[in-house]
């Protein structure tokens, strides 16, 4: 496992599901761990519950990643309890489906206000909140890579993520901070799960080489990778976490 001990790990949108996986993970490689949520306040608490019973440290925030004033007092609090961040994880984000022609303006708005425009706050407060040498990983999706039908407002959030990674990579070099994104396949989480039949996710496995969907713990660990100073050279890029789906 990487080695995090004196790195502090800030977790958008991980109550549950991938980011909660990776909370675990980089507590368990010594890391204090900023648990980010929206609305999920037990299932943060939880997290965080677990993370101290096992011995780690973890605080749970608050905050709306869309909002720009919630992502200030989120860096604040984290840098506040632990005195620096020197991990970003931009795992928050929503995935509504439906054919464009069907996509509602509201769908459009919300699935680009936290899918981007969370990832844009962040990214922003991180250029000055961030530790030197640092790492951050954003969160695309190895859809961006297919032409899926009801994927379209997903696709171009996750490619508008792909683009804001390479560019902000350029501009925090000089301060020696990595800046990657990580494209999952299918992923065994309720956001890719819920109110699919079986015989659909069933479908996408097997488009995988080892015929089956992710698990988060596979996301996470890759994720451990990047955060770490064992990838001290690689910046700007994305990453296929899909098990060969694409």
């Amino acid at each position: 496992m990487p080695d995090l001990h004196h790195k502090v790990v800030l977790i958008t949108g991980s109550s549950r599901g991938i980011g909660a996986a990776i909370a675990h993970a980089a507590a368990q490689a010594g890391a204090n761990v900023i648990v980010n949520y929206a609305g999920g306040h037990a299932e943060a608490q939880a997290v965080v519950a677990a993370i101290e019973q096992a011995g780690g440290k973890a605080l749970a925030v608050q905050a709306d990643v869309s909002q720009a004033a919630d992502v200030r007092r989120l860096f604040a609090e984290a840098i506040a309890r632990f005195g620096r961040v020197d991990v970003l994880v931009n795992n928050a984000g929503i995935m509504k489906l439906s054919l464009l022609k069907d996509t509602t303006d509201e769908d459009l708005q919300r699935t680009l206000a936290i899918n981007v425009t969370g990832v844009f706050n962040t990214l922003r407060e991180a250029a000055t909140q961030l530790a030197d040498g640092g790492s951050i990983i954003n969160f695309s999706s190895s859809v961006t890579r297919l032409m899926l039908p009801t994927y379209a407002a997903y696709c171009a959030s996750k490619g508008a993520v792909e683009q804001l990674t390479r560019v902000f990579a350029k501009e925090m070099g000089a301060r020696g901070i990595r800046v990657n994104s990580i494209s999952p396949g299918p992923v065994n989480t309720e956001l890719f799960t819920k109110g699919k039949p079986q015989e659909v996710i069933d479908r996408l496995g097997a488009m995988a080489a080892f015929n089956r969907i992710g698990e988060p713990d596979d996301i996470a660990r890759m994720v451990l990778l990047l955060a770490s100073d064992e990838s001290s050279w690689v910046t700007g890029q994305n990453i296929g976490a899909n098990g060969g789906f694409a």
